[in-house]
């Protein structure tokens, strides 16, 4: 039976976030002194952070569901496992950024960089991506079901089983990207750039996916799956 292919809710049931403090600004003193402390997964969900500097931070397992984090810079931070629904993140940098099996549903993205990040196994359903950067980004077997990701770019980036069911890649840029085993049922591909992208074993990819979108000849598509006449020579 197929997967689901839209996100059911922005949040798990469990939280409720109108039993949450208001939020709140943090220091830049407070925050050494909670980095220190390793007590982040306690006081950081719904914190201010909003052009942080948090590069090379060890935020692994932190609780920052619904914190701000806008222009943030956490460039090779570690927030392994950590919890991040729900988050503003827009125009936040997360170079080589080490996010993997984080949870991160409903998180706002929007021209984030992450190039070359590390998000293997994370939950990003729902997300919003839209412009950001994702080249040479570790993305397999990751959660982008439902997720916004126009005219975002994801050039080379390794999307081997990921689940991309209903994600919006309208305008992509994925040139020689990996999509290996990939769940693709009902994707938008609408102008999406798919130069020399890897879709061998890719599931629900149809022939009518394919047609909106460019620079295809160079592909290497599912067994059973033929390129368009205008595509060949």
């Amino acid at each position: 039976m197929a997967e689901p292919d839209r996100p059911q809710s922005p949040f798990a049931a469990s939280i409720d976030f109108s039993a949450r403090p208001p939020l709140r600004a943090l220091a830049p003193e407070e925050i050494e002194q909670l980095l220190a402390a390793h007590r982040l997964y306690i006081k950081m969900d719904r914190a201010v952070l909003r052009g942080a500097d948090l590069r090379r931070a060890h935020l692994q397992r932190a609780n920052l569901i619904g914190a701000v984090l806008e222009r943030a810079r956490l460039d090779n931070a570690d927030l392994s496992a950590a919890r991040l629904s729900g988050a503003s993140l827009v125009s936040a940098s997360l170079e080589n950024a080490r996010l993997a099996h984080a949870e991160m549903e409903f998180a706002l993205m929007v021209k984030a960089v992450l190039r070359g990040a590390s998000l293997s196994g994370a939950d990003m359903s729902g997300a919003i991506l839209d412009g950001a950067v994702l080249t040479r980004a570790e993305l397999r077997s990751v959660n982008l079901r439902g997720a916004g990701l126009r005219d975002a770019r994801l050039d080379e980036a390794d999307l081997r089983d990921a689940r991309l069911g209903g994600a919006f890649l309208v305008g992509a840029s994925l040139r020689g990207a990996d999509l290996r085993g990939a769940y693709l049922r009902l994707a938008r591909l609408d102008g999406a750039d798919l130069s020399g992208a890897n879709l061998d074993g890719a599931e629900g990819l149809t022939r009518a996916q394919l047609d909106r979108a460019h620079g295809i000849s160079g592909m290497t598509l599912p067994e059973g799956l033929t390129r368009s006449e205008d595509d060949k020579g």
